[in-house]
């Protein structure tokens, strides 16, 4: 079953979360109950396919092992080589489960939110190499925040220290009551985006174009209508699911981020990245740019900053192209958002001394609508249909 997808998995998940509804309520911790009912919902997801059962218990075992065992390790030493190794063992079910289909082989760990648990238990370890994490995981809370089961398939992603401060708190009946309001505020904004706006656009315009295009418009039209269609599709698709899992998320008192913050009201490309996906884009900031740049800065390969800062931002948009898939229109996609952050910063430091392009509310609605072209193109790359 996948999440989401119908009534059917809301009428299980709503009649699951009863008894969490009647303890928030109350002002008591629904904690263990929740851990049960994720279980139950995960089989329920998985029940379909045995080899995704199998998958998802081998894979978790293996990354509770490694997390735990990298704990252990770190608390002891700090050897950087143990780290890497550590992480490139992470990472690797992921990266089997995109190279070996695309060599016409079959992988293990092909189920899904693979993914975003992969996510997830990278952030531990390097967390755990930084000193966050500091104190003992329980075995039975890391597997809680792993396979979370509102976000697994394609999260938000979530960060251990905020979830586990969520996780162990229990809010009193005011504060469990606005969680429940938002939460069931978020489900229904997610029925408007998904099952209503994106349904409406995907089957009654997408559909006809532009292989169909309709009688009234030209070729070149019909691929120009898709790029933006395509694209505010995608938004309302993604944005619903987001809510969905934001949503279910907050009525088990966990306070998922948000995912999306009107990212097509962005001025500039960077603005665009700090409201899209951002559980997402945050991660890889996060994780890959900010750890290249800080490596790279230490080595002193290069001595210009700026230089370091535009490698970065290459290797991380490649990786996220690569990470949708290996096909060539993702991994142009990453290139060319790569390409957009680089020039805009170009432009900015030199706006800075030349006074070019003042800010006031008339550039900055101009700024918006040159963003959203230059974004929705980037949306068409990413939709395959360019050629």
């Amino acid at each position: 079953m996948i999440p989401y997808g119908d009534f059917t998995f809301f009428f299980i998940i709503g009649i699951l979360l009863i008894p969490t509804i009647i303890l928030g309520l109350k002002g008591k911790s629904s904690k263990k109950y929740n851990m049960f009912i994720s279980v139950i919902i995960l089989a329920i997801i998985f029940s379909s396919s045995v080899k995704s059962i199998v998958s998802l218990v081998l894979f978790t075992i293996f990354q509770v092992l490694l997390i735990k065992g990298y704990q252990a390790y770190r608390s002891k030493n700090n050897n950087g080589t143990v780290f890497v190794i550590a992480v490139l063992l992470a990472i690797l079910p992921l990266v089997m489960v995109k190279i070996l289909p695309f060599l016409g082989l079959n992988n293990v760990f092909g189920f899904l939110g693979v993914s975003y648990i992969t996510f997830k238990a990278v952030q531990m370890i390097m967390e755990t190499r930084d000193g966050m994490i500091k104190k003992p995981i329980s075995i039975v809370e890391l597997i809680y925040f792993l396979l979370f089961f509102p976000s697994i398939s394609s999260g938000p992603i979530d960060r251990w220290r905020r979830f586990e401060k969520d996780m162990n708190h229990v809010p009193d009946r005011e504060e469990y009551r606005e969680l429940l309001f938002n939460g069931i505020n978020k489900i229904f904004q997610g029925f408007l985006y998904k099952f209503i706006i994106a349904f409406l656009l995907y089957n009654k315009v997408l559909l006809y174009l532009p292989n169909h295009t309709y009688n009234y418009l030209t070729p070149f039209e019909g691929h120009l209508a898709y790029m933006y269609i395509y694209s505010l599709y995608l938004f309302f698709d993604f944005a619903g699911y987001s809510a969905f899992a934001i949503g279910v998320s907050k009525i088990m008192g966990i306070k998922t981020p948000e995912n999306f913050n009107l990212p097509f009201l962005s001025k500039n490309i960077k603005d665009f990245w700090n409201r899209w996906h951002m559980s997402l884009s945050f991660w890889f900031r996060d994780y890959v740019y900010m750890r290249f740049v800080f490596w790279m800065t230490k080595k002193k390969w290069l001595k210009n900053r700026y230089t370091v800062s535009y490698i970065g931002y290459f290797l991380l948009f490649l990786l996220m192209g690569v990470w949708h898939g290996l096909e060539w229109h993702f991994i142009v996609y990453g290139l060319y958002h790569a390409i957009l952050i680089v020039c805009f910063d170009k432009f900015e430091r030199w706006n800075k001394v030349h006074k070019f392009w003042p800010k006031n509310k008339w550039t900055n609605a101009i700024s918006i609508v040159i963003t959203f072209h230059f974004v929705c193109f980037g949306f068409y790359i990413f939709s395959g249909n360019l050629f």
